[in-house]
């Protein structure tokens, strides 16, 4: 699902070796364009997504397109867990999240290594909790990314999503499809030098099951329980699910 919307739209090229290079590219920028672009409100939404886990307090996280480490370090915040592994299929971006877990001081609960969402080199029933934020959009095969996290996720566990949606609403739906389709390019070519990675954001939100539409793929993977919890005017949404 969603394997057609590609960064650079090279067919010799795979998705994924596309997502890498293009977070490769804009690693150096990603953090100040997050909360630039996004007014800060980025930031909110994590602590929202990390709060979900509050009543389950996990000891084991995985964070899966875990980037810069931003959704990790509020986990590390918020919940106080033992240890939390972050895995990422773009070397760049990583560099960058061990930079900032080394300033934090928090070697001793936080690593990061290179790893694909759809074949995740971990255990069977190994994790407390997972979370994503705004990685699943990207995946080559989102139905395989999600059955990958479900085998490595505890009976009992949690997983937490965080993604981009389409709102619906009279005039967020026409200001947001402005602002995505024409001045995010803009912005992200001033800054990052790569005005495609940007353009690619509004046509992969576009092309993204959200909603109703995504728990029900969890629900066809084997997800218990999921929820779908929309913030800001619908402009992202938290989904939530449970491992039996």
């Amino acid at each position: 699902m969603n394997e057609k919307i590609t960064p650079y739209q090279s067919a010799s090229v795979t998705k994924k070796e596309q997502v890498a290079t293009m977070f490769n590219n804009i690693s150096g920028t990603y953090d100040f364009l997050n909360h630039f672009l996004s007014a800060g409100i980025d930031i909110l939404w994590r602590k929202k997504a990390i709060r979900e886990l509050s009543a389950l307090k996990p000891r084991l996280i995985l964070d899966v397109a875990t980037g810069t480490g931003d959704l990790a370090f509020e986990a590390i915040k918020i919940l106080n867990p033992e240890q939390v592994i972050g895995v990422d299929i773009s070397v760049g971006m990583l560099d960058v999240a061990r930079k900032k877990i080394a300033e934090r001081k928090l070697q001793h609960v936080f690593t990061v290594q290179t790893g694909d969402s759809e074949g995740l080199n971990f255990e069977d029933n190994h994790f407390d909790a997972i979370t994503v934020a705004f990685g699943v959009r990207n995946y080559e095969n989102l139905e395989k990314g999600l059955a990958d996290m479900l085998r490595v996720l505890k009976p009992g566990g949690k997983i937490v999503i965080l993604e981009f949606s389409k709102p619906t609403a009279f005039p967020v739906k026409q200001s947001y499809n402005f602002y995505f389709k024409y001045l995010l390019p803009v912005f992200g070519k001033l800054f990052s030098k790569d005005a495609r990675a940007y353009t690619y954001l509004n046509e992969s939100v576009v092309a993204f099951p959200d909603g109703r539409s995504f728990t029900q793929l969890m629900d066809k993977v084997g997800y218990q329980n999921t929820k779908h919890r929309p913030l800001t005017f619908g402009i992202s949404a938290i989904y939530t699910g449970i491992k039996s």
